[in-house]
């Protein structure tokens, strides 16, 4: 009987990827960077390991929402203070911090424990075309999404 073996960091080859998130819808966007960043691509993937991908997302100010989410989608924070909690729209934040709101897509659908804390890390989201990771040779990614105006 052959033993299964286990991936090793030493075994496992980490590439980067960018995405552009220009005219991609949120959610869609989000699961695709979440199943990278934990690596449920590969063949290799384990559920208590590190075997993903990092990524970079670029462009983050122009994600889209579809429907009226735009207005009515609400984003919570709290300052830990009493009366601290400050509740702002989607179109609000894209205005004052549009990387945020990939992060936050992104960190819901990751695991939440020490893991999903380590796999948040490989995550780099900048709101223009610039990245400062060119060092890394990062491979475009192209995430499939129905075109504006079906359905």
């Amino acid at each position: 009987m052959e033993k299964t073996l286990l991936p090793t960091p030493e075994t496992l080859d980490k590439k980067w990827y960018v995405v552009n998130a220009a005219d991609q819808r949120l959610g869609r966007l989000a699961t695709e960077i979440a199943t990278i960043l934990r690596g449920k691509n590969k063949p290799t993937f384990t559920p208590h390991m590190d075997t993903g991908d990092f990524v970079v997302v670029v462009n983050a100010e122009k994600v889209m929402v579809t429907g009226k989410k735009r207005s009515q989608k609400l984003y919570h924070r709290h300052s830990g203070r009493p009366g601290g909690m400050k509740v702002e729209t989607f179109a609000k934040l894209q205005d004052r911090i549009p990387e945020r709101i990939i992060e936050k897509a992104v960190r819901g659908m990751l695991p939440k424990n020490s893991l999903g804390r380590k796999l948040f890390t490989k995550l780099k989201v900048y709101a223009g075309p610039e990245h400062p990771h060119q060092a890394q040779q990062p491979e475009e990614l192209t995430i499939n999404t129905i075109p504006t105006g079906e359905n």
